[in-house]
């Protein structure tokens, strides 16, 4: 649905989108996740038209989009603050896009009451937009960008003036709407819960590029650097020795752990040798408790923080032999008992549970 080549953006000096090229496609829900300034919005913004990009190509839907305004391309957009006119009722607000086309008042009300039941509000045409709620505000910048019918919505952010609950209860509507419509959504976020549980693929900016582009879960379980592992979920990093390599697999020395045959970095560059660490996520790491069964490796380890947070207590620990602090989660169950500051332990896990990562720090 839209294809990026080597897109480049300057202001000024400032050079906001370096080289970035993707495929996003039909009917796919892709989100464009990063910190401040990583060049998310800004390329969100000239896939809509609202900015113009100094080189490269932009199409959508087959149609190259140079020289194409906002207006003119299938695309609409709901902005971070919604947009919507406190004067105007809802109706009004959902129909505002449909004036350049001159229907009549029974076709303009017909679509308006089709998009507004699309997006769970069926029957609050009359009620004033001022006196809605933050998450039904959403849902009537929602309708007013489907009303429409784009081929591409874009998202800039939508959720994050809500509370957490209703966030929750929007990111689940939403993903539902989405497949239900079976257009495609281009979400900007940088929450990464948000794109963990809303996306089809999501790709990961720095820096005004694309780090990694991959599918929530891969990028989760294989993240290519240790930039992206520490963005996309909690990740323990640990100094990390390649002793041998052989058919793609390094026989690692991992700081604390030991030894184990880790898979190359998929983006390790071919013919140099940058330096690596090693990865290993929370809740692939094990407390062992008393005559528990045993795993693939176990590491002696001190107990050095307990923070315990309802469903999951975490903790902080250490290896015999290391200072660098490691974290391990363990869902609380009813025959678990707390670990305390200063206790002894065991720490089961797998070697494939570690993975190898790119440092370019």
């Amino acid at each position: 649905m839209i294809k990026l080549t080597n897109i480049q953006k300057y202001y000024g000096s400032y050079h906001a989108l370096r080289d970035v090229s993707c495929h996003i496609r039909e009917g796919e829900f892709f989100s464009l996740l990063g910190p401040s300034g990583s060049g998310k919005t800004t390329l969100l913004r000239t896939i809509a038209g609202f900015e113009g990009i100094d080189s490269g190509d932009l199409m959508i839907g087959g149609q190259p989009m140079k020289g194409v305004p906002a207006n003119k391309r299938p695309t609409n957009m709901v902005f971070q603050s919604y947009a919507i006119f406190p004067h105007m009722s809802v109706a009004q607000n959902v129909a505002y896009g449909l004036r350049a086309q001159r229907l009549s008042k029974a076709e303009t009300a017909s679509m308006v009451s089709e998009a507004l039941a699309k997006v769970g509000l069926a029957g609050y045409g009359a009620r004033a937009a001022h006196a809605l709620s933050g998450g039904q505000r959403q849902r009537v910048a929602l309708a007013r960008a489907l009303i429409l019918k784009p081929k591409v919505l874009l998202l800039d952010e939508p959720m994050s003036a809500l509370d957490r609950k209703l966030r929750e209860e929007m990111q689940s509507e939403l993903r539902h709407l989405q497949r239900n419509l079976g257009i495609t959504f281009v979400l900007v976020t940088h929450d990464q819960e948000e794109a963990l549980t809303m996306s089809d693929r999501v790709a990961v900016m720095f820096e005004g590029q694309i780090a990694q582009l991959d599918t929530p879960q891969a990028l989760y379980k294989q993240p290519a650097s240790k930039r992206v592992a520490e963005f996309f979920g909690a990740m323990n990093i640990l100094r990390a020795d390649i002793v041998d390599v052989k058919d793609g697999v390094a026989t690692t020395r991992i700081e604390g752990l030991g030894t184990a045959d880790l898979p190359m970095p998929r983006q390790a560059d071919a013919g140099t040798a940058p330096p690596y660490c090693a990865g290993v996520r929370p809740e692939l790491m094990t407390i062992l408790d008393d005559g528990a069964q045993s795993y693939e490796r176990e590491t002696a380890a001190t107990v050095t923080d307990v923070e315990y947070r309802g469903e999951l207590t975490y903790y902080d620990v250490k290896f015999q032999g290391s200072d660098t602090p490691v974290v391990v989660s363990m869902r609380n169950t009813s025959n678990r008992t707390l670990k305390t500051v200063g206790q002894q332990v065991r720490i089961g896990w797998e070697s494939a549970s570690a993975v190898l990562l790119v440092d370019r720090s």
